[in-house]
């Protein structure tokens, strides 16, 4: 058996699309690499998934068996039991009080959800979201200038000159 032979063997026993909740990942990339495309999943977090499933995070991910796979799904669905509450992403919720960690389109639409409700209720946050303005903290003094130019507009003194 050559090496060749190997490769083709590694090429057909991969699974090119790995899909966790409504999002599909990518089998060719390691663990960790693919687990960190997923919203609402970054580095660390996919470290830590890695880690409590027994997995090396440098692994192929499309390689993993059917019961890894699921140990790791399941992993992702449940990572707000398994790690303390400041590691997760939706902390205290405003409706049920209770601490989850949102992933995929849930995320979405709950980062959608809370930015409307701001608006809303006219909190300072909400009223700087409503004028497309920033809303932490940034300088605006110089940066975020989205109407018009600033200084001389030099295409559209060629064009007045063209008329």
């Amino acid at each position: 058996m050559s090496s060749e032979d190997t490769q083709a063997d590694d090429e057909e026993d991969i699974r090119y699309f790995v899909r966790i909740g409504q999002t599909d990942l990518d089998g060719t990339k390691s663990a960790e690499r693919a687990l960190s495309e997923m919203n609402g999943i970054g580095r660390r977090t996919a470290r830590i998934i890695c880690q409590s499933v027994g997995i090396d995070r440098t692994t192929i991910f499309g390689r993993l068996d059917d019961e890894t796979i699921d140990a790791v799904i399941d992993q992702v669905e449940n990572y707000a039991d398994t790690v303390p509450e400041w590691l997760t992403n939706h902390r205290r919720s405003y409706f049920t009080g209770s601490t989850t960690h949102e992933t995929g389109n849930d995320l979405e639409m709950t980062v959608r959800q809370n930015v409307n409700r701001m608006k809303m209720i006219d909190s300072y946050k909400g009223v700087r979201h409503k004028r497309g303005q920033k809303v932490r903290g940034q300088r605006t003094k110089s940066t975020g200038r989205t109407e018009g130019t600033v200084g001389v507009n030099v295409e559209a003194i060629k064009e007045e000159e063209a008329e």
